[in-house]
């Protein structure tokens, strides 16, 4: 199982349930999380079949922004 980080600009909860389904579907539920405590957003993914490319695009198309860590 690998980790990808990536920041972002999910900040709060109503953010982080507008991007749930997209992440499940992409990541699976339970596969990843967002530290909306620190600055930078940070989102972690555990996996091990899923790309950093697969959670870029996931969340570019739920509308936020994102970049690897």
């Amino acid at each position: 199982m690998s980790t990808l980080r990536f920041k972002t600009n999910i900040n709060c909860g109503g953010c982080i349930k507008a991007v749930t389904p997209t992440l499940n579907q992409v990541a699976g539920q339970g596969n990843w999380q967002v530290d909306t405590n620190v600055p930078e957003k940070i989102l972690t993914v555990q996996t091990t079949n899923t790309t950093a490319q697969q959670v870029v695009e996931a969340v570019q198309e739920a509308g936020f922004e994102i970049q690897q860590a």
